[in-house]
């Protein structure tokens, strides 16, 4: 029976992670379609990149030093045991033969899609004027040396310093969202604001696009969370629950402050407040009861529809409010939990301590990545350049970068002529 309930638990793990790798396509559709007609390749190629390179260094070393016997203890594992310590979950025998390691396995490859996503979510905040290459040289070197280490401290129970210290992330909050949202503050300083940048002046090019990016990305968002359990029981049911229960509400706090802020609901605001309200709930989804998930949805899409406009009053660009949704509302769901978390909250307990634990640890991520995410962007840029000239942001990424058009409507109009 204790076989059996394991390899259900592995074959959740497996199915969550195959959600979880879908998101990122998902955000390749939500930034593809908010951005120029002109650069919706680039765009999109930014988060396929990210699944090829980063799905490659979590083999090789990502894993290692994510959940590897510990080089630093508390905060990082030893590199040498990712592709080596992959090899011995293989079970290889004398004979050559392989007895993989079922539920070992089934984790390695859910914790790599978390890795893959965190890249890809950072690149919405350098839309229309990066280089591909550059991006994929900031990829390769963040996540090895940011991403890699924070999940080591956050998703590593054993070993790493914020759970063993008492952090609720249960999915990702801090190492996610929060440290996502601080790289790309970082790199929209350092790039720079695109051309004649100002509110209103870039429509989304494709709003269904975006819909179904935001709609792919909430289906995987419940393997995201719940998922994060690893295991099919009442903790995953709950995440689920709240999974569903938060992001809708966010949608309606969104769109009733847009309306009293600008008029108009708009799709875009629906879409972009169900995001923000799954960036909340992603390290709450195991700790609030699903009446303070509503709570916590309401708010974050209201709060993060109010954050997007930072960038106009402080004068970055945040190009898709990478900031705004995923830094603000990755802050609000992680201090949240000290206010609301079950048992542990300060409505419940009377005690500021959960608060301060979350509150370090937020910090903490936001700090680190930040500092390295400038360090490494500044790097690039000031070497072999990370921004495109401002005549090739004018006549467009996609056929700069790529040569590729997202549609060829010229050629398709001389064909209709003939």
């Amino acid at each position: 029976m204790e076989e059996v309930t394991g390899n259900l638990n592995s074959l959740w793990l497996l199915v969550a992670a195959a959600l979880v790798l879908l998101m990122t396509p998902g955000v390749a559709f939500f930034y593809g379609g908010m951005v120029k007609a002109k650069s919706v390749v680039s765009m999109m190629m930014m988060s396929f990149g990210a699944m090829g390179l980063v799905g490659v260094l979590w083999v090789l070393y990502g894993y290692g030093i994510a959940f590897g016997t510990p080089l630093i203890p508390g905060l990082l594992g030893n590199p040498f045991d990712g592709l080596i310590g992959l090899s011995s979950l293989l079970g290889i025998d004398d004979t050559g033969a392989m007895t993989p390691d079922l539920a070992s396995l089934a984790f390695v490859g859910f914790q790599a899609t978390f890795a893959i996503i965190t890249v890809a979510l950072i690149s919405g905040a350098i839309a229309d004027r990066a280089k591909f290459g550059a991006w994929m040289v900031f990829a390769g070197i963040w996540v090895t040396i940011v991403y890699f280490p924070v999940a080591f401290w956050v998703f590593n129970l054993a070993e790493g310093w914020a759970p063993v210290w008492g952090v609720n992330d249960f999915a990702g909050g801090t190492a996610v969202h929060i440290n996502a949202g601080a790289a790309g503050l970082a790199l929209a300083l350092v790039l720079g604001r695109r051309v004649g940048f100002q509110k209103g002046i870039q429509k989304p090019h494709n709003v269904p696009l975006t819909l179904l990016g935001a709609a792919l990305l909430w289906f995987g968002w419940f393997g995201f969370n719940a998922g994060s359990e690893a295991a099919v029981d009442g903790v995953a049911a709950i995440a689920w629950i709240n999974t569903l229960a938060a992001p809708a509400a966010a949608i309606l706090g969104w769109l009733i402050v847009e309306k009293i802020k600008d008029g108009k609901p708009t799709s875009i605001g629906a879409a972009s407040g169900a995001v923000a309200g799954l960036v909340a709930i992603t390290p709450a989804c195991n700790i609030l009861t699903p009446g303070w998930a509503i709570v916590l949805g309401v708010t974050a899409g209201a709060l993060c529809c109010l954050a997007i406009e930072l960038k106009f009053k402080l004068g970055f660009d945040d190009s898709l409010d990478v900031v705004g949704i995923h830094l603000v509302g990755g802050l609000w769901g992680t201090l949240y939990i000290g206010i609301f978390g079950a048992g542990i909250g300060l409505l419940d307990t009377g005690s500021g301590e959960q608060l301060l634990k979350q509150f370090v640890a937020a910090i903490a991520v936001l700090a680190y990545s930040f500092i390295l995410a400038f360090i490494i962007g500044w790097i690039i840029q000031k070497t072999m350049g990370f921004r495109i000239t401002n005549e090739d942001e004018v006549a467009g990424v996609d056929t700069v970068v790529h040569g590729e058009e997202g549609y060829a409507i010229e050629a398709y109009e001389v064909e209709t002529v003939r």
